[in-house]
C-alpha cells in the first residue's frame, strides 16, 4: 500500500506540472488532481484539447459529475487555453490520469482488505480500538509488532515505537532526543494516527495543548501523548507488562 501510495503521490504531483504548462488554470478551477471526477474527465478523451469543446450532455454522463461539478468545469472551457507542447504532453496527462484512476482503485481495495485483517488479530483489534485508530494505521502499527512477548517491558515496546523520547539535557539547557533503536514505519504510523486521536479526544487536546504550552514542539508533544497511548495499548492487550 506504502508502495501505491507514493506512486500515486509522484503521478499526481507530475500531473499538476504538465497541467500549469500546457493548460494554465485548470488547476485553478478544480483544486485537487485526485478527485475522480477530474481523472474521469481527463481520461475521457483520447485528445486533451477536445476536453474544451465537450458538450454539458457528454460531460454530464461521467460517473460522478452532477450539474455543479459540470458548472465548474464549463467555468473552465469558457476560458480554456492551451500550451505550444500540448501535442506531446496532452497523451502523457492522460495516461497518468488513467493510472491514478486504477492506482486509487487498488489502495482502496487494499484498503478494504486492511479492514478484515486486522480484525482477525488481537493487536490490531486493541490498536483499532483506540479513538482515531483507523484500520490503516492500526494494521501498519500492528504488522511492525509482530507480538507482544517480543518486548520485555512497556517501555521498550514505546521505545521500538519511538514514543519514548531519551534525556538530552546538559547543564542549564533541558531537552530530549529520539532513540535510534525505533522502527521507523511503525513510528510513522504512530505519528498519523495520534494526530486523528488528539482531534477526536478532547482530553488527549487538553494533553497536547499542555505540553506545548510547556515549550515542546509538535512531534514532541505528539510523542509525550503517544507514550501515553502506549501503555493504555498494553493495558487493554492484557500482557502484564513492566513499566
Amino acid at each position: 500500500r506504502k508502495q501505491l501510495v507514493g506512486e500515486k503521490v509522484r503521478i499526481a504531483n507530475r500531473i499538476q506540472v504538465d497541467l500549469q504548462s500546457v493548460c494554465p488554470g485548470f488547476m485553478d478551477i478544480v483544486e485537487r488532481i485526485d478527485k475522480l471526477f477530474v481523472l474521469r474527465f481527463l481520461s475521457s478523451r483520447n485528445n486533451l484539447q477536445q476536453l474544451s469543446k465537450m458538450r454539458e450532455e457528454s460531460i454530464l454522463k461521467i460517473h460522478g459529475i452532477g450539474k455543479s461539478r459540470l458548472k465548474i468545469l464549463k467555468k473552465w472551457q469558457d476560458q480554456a487555453v492551451w500550451g505550444p507542447e500540448i501535442d506531446w504532453v496532452g497523451p502523457m496527462i492522460i495516461e497518468d490520469a488513467k493510472r491514478l484512476l486504477e492506482l486509487i482503485r487498488q489502495i482502496d481495495l487494499i484498503g478494504e482488505q486492511l479492514k478484515s485483517i486486522v480484525s482477525l488479530s488481537a493487536i490490531g483489534r486493541a490498536i483499532s480500538s483506540v479513538p482515531g485508530f483507523g484500520s490503516i494505521c492500526a494494521s501498519e502499527i500492528a504488522g511492525e509488532i509482530g507480538t507482544i512477548e517480543r518486548f520485555a517491558s512497556e517501555r521498550s515496546l514505546a521505545m521500538y515505537l519511538g514514543m519514548a523520547p531519551l534525556d538530552n539535557s546538559s547543564g542549564l539547557q533541558q531537552g530530549t532526543k529520539a532513540p535510534l533503536q525505533i522502527n521507523k514505519r511503525a513510528r510513522a504510523a504512530m505519528m498519523v494516527a495520534i494526530s486523528h486521536h488528539k482531534r477526536t479526544v478532547e482530553k488527549s487536546t487538553i494533553y497536547y495543548d499542555k505540553k506545548r504550552a510547556e515549550g515542546k514542539r509538535h512531534n514532541q508533544a505528539l510523542r509525550s501523548l503517544g507514550r501515553h497511548l502506549v501503555r493504555t495499548l498494553c493495558e487493554r492487550w492484557g500482557s502484564g507488562m513492566h513499566n
